[in-house]
């Protein structure tokens, strides 16, 4: 009798920017994992964290060091996982293009050339890149292109709300400029034409068909967004508050599944999610 075949095996992974906040839920999140495990540890040359085990926060033993040295990091494994800054993501993929590495990219605040050279990078490995990695904002993504195309007509005012930690570095988040290209797109617009970031002084009447932004930063906040649409006689809000980065590990890690037969290719999680 023929054995039947062997399930898919477990992808090996490896994390950029293992010491941080997002390195440590990450790893937590693939130590757990039945589909996962941990391959390499990655961090700046200049981290004091080199050379440390990466799951020791967690007081156990993963038998790995944090290293910088970033081809033989990738050469252990089947898909990075990337959350850092645009420079050190853009460095991080040409080598995972090169190894035919694939990579999930949580990092947001890309340019649009960079944003251009990540898609000429996925014609060489398979690639998810998402504003947001949590299947709960994703799904309020789904939720904020259908309120938007019902509310196109009628005269509907749009904000976005965010709010952060202190720490963050780049405003709007990616999340909430998602949210606005979202909705623009919806509501067949660009949101570059709507956009409003800064408000100060005498500004006048609000302009019509305008999409507002507000930035919070303050504490430990993990991620709140929250989108406004204020009608005449009514509001309608829709909101995704995070209280920990355990929803943007275990989406990241749901985007290694959805990369684990594919071989080229630019993805986003509406296809890990099937939302489109």
């Amino acid at each position: 009798m023929t054995a039947s075949p062997s399930s898919t095996p477990r992808q090996r992974v490896a994390v950029a920017g293992a010491s941080g906040r997002m390195g440590h839920m990450l790893i937590e999140a693939i130590l757990n994992s039945s589909d996962c495990e941990l391959a390499a540890a990655l961090d700046r040359a200049d981290s004091p964290a080199i050379g440390t085990d990466p799951s020791a926060f967690l007081g156990k033993p993963s038998g790995l060091k944090i290293e910088s040295d970033l081809r033989a990091a990738l050469s252990k494994a089947d898909c990075l996982i990337d959350f850092t800054r645009p420079e050190g993501t853009m460095e991080h993929l040409a080598v995972a293009a090169e190894l035919g590495v694939k990579v999930v990219i949580g990092t947001t605040g890309f340019s649009d050339a960079q944003k251009a050279q990540i898609a000429e990078y996925a014609k060489k490995t398979a690639v998810v890149l998402s504003a947001n990695m949590s299947a709960g904002v994703n799904v309020t993504f789904k939720l904020l292109e259908m309120a938007a195309k019902a509310l196109k007509e009628g005269g509907y005012d749009i904000e976005i709300i965010e709010a952060h930690h202190k720490h963050k570095v780049d405003a709007p988040s990616g999340t909430a400029l998602k949210m606005g290209e979202v909705i623009a797109e919806a509501q067949g617009t660009n949101l570059a034409d709507r956009a409003v970031y800064e408000r100060y002084g005498h500004t006048g009447a609000r302009v019509e068909n305008t999409i507002g932004f507000a930035t919070v930063r303050g504490g430990d906040i993990v991620g709140d967004h929250t989108v406004l649409f204020a009608g005449t006689g009514e509001r309608i809000e829709i909101s995704h508050k995070s209280s920990s980065r355990a929803g943007y590990a275990n989406g990241s890690l749901r985007a290694v599944g959805y990369l684990a037969d594919k071989k080229t290719g630019q993805y986003d999680m509406y296809d890990v999610l099937n939302l489109r």
